[in-house]
């Protein structure tokens, strides 16, 4: 079961003027599934996103990309679960561009102004056909309302649906940002198996609103790892309809626009954490805080080499305190010129290691106390900078590898 993730109340989403949702079954793995999502935009909606680095990129991703540069206005994203269309080379392609060409004639737009999102089974042909079919009951379902619905059909191997809503003030106005996002395993960035799709109604530059996606992203997304894989079809896009009444937020030193951007941040890292909490198997939830180095990059460096390690992973599952695999990752990170004698390494509240070893003050059995906690923190004091970064991740245990033998099954 997730880690303390709490149950998804469909009344504390709010509906993002400008945004409405449908979802309807195709059956492109499993009969009878809520398996297919269609968010249609109100016209004058601005999108940007980021996606997988995966130089295996699936053909929905491609898609996203040459749409989102040809710089028109996005009215509609479809996404379908069941298949990622990935390792489906021009075929995969062609039968993307078909559900685009299929859903814009049915909404009177041009292909372009669709995106297209697919999550799944890799290197299986995609069953276009099943999904047009679906498309007019997902068109007759749109509602401002659906978002809890909507969580829930872009779901794989997530046990639960994930979703967060927010409302701020901005101009004398109420502002929305509501969102979703699905993914349990095959987590790491750049980004993760991961979809996640964020709104607001507030009206926002082109400009802004991309370098709002890219920071948000590097905050949450771009902050957590299940298991160290870098999926095939990785997107977080982020919506503004401007449907809110206030005035275009086009200044990043603007008093607007840092209210908006802590308001996006505070739902996508509400989304990426239920991600960890959600991960295949997980029993923990651990967050790893790095500080007091020359870069943010290199904070996140020591964060991955402690998270993605197997060893470290295990070991927290079983609650053993054999911290000194922590160590080792510190010094694999390759953070140049690292001066292993002026680190700290802090398990909760618990001083671990300082000076080049074991914290003389440190006994076992204060560290099994802190692992045996559902919820963990590592703290990581490099101590020869000011930047710091934080990453998420969670334990491995045996359901992680059963979830992963049988999940084409």
């Amino acid at each position: 079961m997730p880690v303390n993730l709490p149950a998804l109340d469909p009344s504390s989403l709010h509906p993002v003027a400008g945004v409405e949702l449908g979802i309807a079954s195709a059956g492109v793995k499993t009969p009878g599934r809520k398996d297919v999502l269609v968010m249609r935009l109100a016209q004058g909606s601005r999108a940007a996103g980021v996606f997988t680095l995966n130089k295996f990129c699936a053909a929905p991703v491609r898609l996203c990309r040459e749409h989102l540069a040809a710089g028109g206005d996005i009215r509609a994203l479809v996404v379908n679960t069941g298949n990622a269309n990935a390792g489906t080379g021009v075929s995969g392609l062609e039968r993307a561009r078909a559900v685009c060409v299929a859903l814009a004639g049915q909404m009177d737009i041009a292909p372009e102004q669709v995106l297209p999102f697919s999550t799944g089974v890799i290197l299986e042909p995609l069953p276009h056909e099943k999904i047009i079919g679906a498309l007019p009951a997902a068109q007759a379902d749109l509602a401002p309302a659906n978002w809890a619905q909507a969580a829930q059909a872009i779901m794989t191997t997530d046990v639960a649906p994930k979703a967060a809503s927010r409302q701020v003030q901005i101009g004398g106005k109420t502002v929305t940002v509501t969102g979703i996002s699905k993914g349990a395993g095959m987590i790491h960035p750049n980004m993760a198996t991961m979809l996640g799709y964020v709104a607001t109604d507030a009206a926002v530059s082109q400009a802004l609103l991309q370098k709002l996606v890219s920071f948000t992203a590097d905050r949450s997304f771009n902050s957590i790892t299940v298991d160290g894989d870098t999926s095939t079809n990785d997107s977080y896009i982020l919506i503004a309809t401007g449907k809110a009444g206030t005035a275009e937020i086009t200044d990043e030193a603007s008093a607007e626009f840092a209210t908006l951007r802590d308001a996006v941040l505070d739902v996508a890292q509400t989304l990426a954490k239920a991600i960890i909490r959600d991960g295949e198997g997980a029993t923990k939830f651990m967050t790893i805080n790095v500080e007091g180095g020359t870069s943010r990059e290199e904070c996140k460096a020591v964060g991955y080499a402690i998270g993605r390690s197997p060893l470290i992973k295990t070991a927290f599952f079983a609650s053993d305190p054999n911290l000194g695999r922590i160590l080792c990752a510190i010094g694999y990170s390759a953070v140049p010129d690292l001066d292993v004698d002026k680190l700290e390494v802090w398990l909760g509240d618990v001083l671990v290691a300082k000076e080049g070893g074991r914290a003389a003050s440190y006994t076992e059995e204060q560290g099994q106390r802190v692992m045996k906690e559902a919820e963990i923190t590592i703290t990581v004091k490099l101590g020869r900078g000011e930047e710091n970064a934080t990453i998420w991740t969670c334990d491995f245990s045996y359901d992680y590898v059963k979830i992963n033998a049988d999940y084409r099954s």
